[in-house]
């Protein structure tokens, strides 16, 4: 069974410009690396023999790459340390998903040090959302605990070549770069380097085809950047590797253990308070059950969704009530997915499927529910719809393949780990 980490192309997730109605974003100048105030804390919890080291990103830290290479180098550099790995990935997400479920599955487990991969998903997100989300996962951090280090890295995605080869970051990295300056935390952008290699002749974006369809040689001396675009392959990742290690070589020598400053917000309405709430029985009709833990959808994402709600049958409802100015559901989509009717202060919506062109297995996703709302106390009301959504995306490509089952894409079922919110869920 496909679990979290297999991930939808990030290019789906990409759109370059600002949305309607917001401010440009200043682009940012592009550079390899920006130590700001470095590093501080993690080279002396080394020296003591012990450090956690987390990773929070999207597909391209989740894969077998820069992350299994960067901790492979700690612990080889570092022999006398236990360091433990926090793997807080998953594919095709930003940061506006992140900050909502950073303390459950980052900071709760004590990091010393943590990897922040978001600019890539990001850029499909309007510059608002992501200063909000960003700044508010840079909050929380150092809310918890002063003394973690943050480490912003910057990954490419091809679409973004046209402003690196300007010399400047694409919009979210500007915005990335901005929070990351206001706060004194260092960045390194592994997406200019691999376009500063690419104008060298030693990275090959993309590899041509042959009139049989097969990919040419590289030429001599060239790797190959990515197969969609996006995920690197392992020869590109190296090339992350190398310059993410030569980074944090370059802050050791500077570093003094000393609490980071948590300066007064760039955003007042920044999402620091973002957070996960459970669902429990007096918001659920009847038809919801909670899955058991040895079911194979609990044990594929019960490190992300510690429980996970299922209902089946059209007319079951989510209800709650919450003060503050957000709300969605942490959720699965997958091939058997309904459609939701979300229904805000006595409003409706349209129905909100829970299945989509990528749905030929079940992933993480969260349903928007309602936002920049008075902070007030609200209702919400999420109801199963009796039709079932269009898979025509899905089913009209997979039944011309060998075993395709149709009952697989048949159903309006929601499954349901927990609230998203900003503000508090109230009796």
């Amino acid at each position: 069974m496909r679990t979290h980490l297999l991930v939808v192309v990030a290019a789906t997730l990409l759109v370059l410009g600002c949305r309607a109605g917001e401010p440009e974003v200043q682009p940012v100048k592009a550079e390899l690396f920006k130590a700001r105030g470095g590093m501080n804390n993690i080279f002396a919890k080394i020296a003591a023999g012990q450090a956690n080291i987390a990773y929070f990103g999207g597909s391209i830290t989740a894969a077998s790459g820069w992350r299994v290479n960067t901790f492979k180098w700690f612990k080889d550099t570092y022999p006398q340390t236990k360091f433990t790995e926090i793997n807080a990935t998953i594919g095709g997400t930003g940061s506006d998903l992140g900050v909502f479920r950073f303390q459950q599955d980052v900071l709760r487990h004590k990091p010393d040090m943590i990897f922040v991969e978001f600019a890539v998903n990001d850029n499909g997100g309007g510059a608002q959302q992501v200063y909000r989300s960003m700044e508010g996962i840079v909050r929380q951090a150092w809310a918890s605990d002063p003394n973690i280090d943050l480490f912003f890295v910057y990954t490419l995605h091809t679409c973004m070549r046209p402003e690196f080869e300007k010399g400047i970051c694409p919009r979210a990295m500007s915005v990335h770069d901005y929070i990351a300056e206001h706060y004194g935390i260092p960045a390194v952008n592994v997406a200019l380097k691999i376009v500063d290699l690419a104008k060298d002749g030693k990275v090959i974006y993309k590899a041509e085809k042959d009139a049989e369809g097969k990919d040419k040689p590289l030429p001599e001396g060239a790797i190959l950047f990515s197969n969609d675009e996006c995920h690197p392959t392992p020869k590109a990742h190296e090339v992350y590797t190398e310059l993410v290690i030569d980074c944090i070589k370059k802050m050791a020598p500077n570093a003094k253990p000393a609490p980071h400053e948590l300066k007064t917000a760039i955003n007042p309405d920044n999402w620091e308070k973002a957070k996960l709430v459970p669902l429990t029985t007096p918001m659920v009709t009847p038809g919801w059950k909670k899955l058991e833990p040895t079911a194979n959808l609990a044990k594929a994402f019960g490190s992300r969704l510690p429980e996970i709600w299922e209902a089946t049958k059209p007319g079951e409802k989510i209800t709650f009530k919450f003060k503050g100015s957000r709300a969605s559901l942490y959720d699965l989509v997958g091939p058997d997915g309904g459609q939701a009717i979300v229904t805000v202060d006595g409003k409706a919506g349209k129905p909100v499927p829970r299945f989509d062109r990528y749905c030929t297995y079940h992933r993480l996703a969260s349903l928007f529910l309602a936002d920049n709302l008075p902070n007030e106390v609200h209702t919400v009301t999420v109801e199963i719809h009796p039709d079932q959504p269009n898979r025509s995306s899905v089913v009209d490509i997979e039944k011309t393949k060998p075993k395709f089952d149709p009952k697989r894409y048949d159903g309006t079922a929601m499954r349901v780990g927990s609230i998203m919110v900003l503000g508090d869920v109230v009796e």
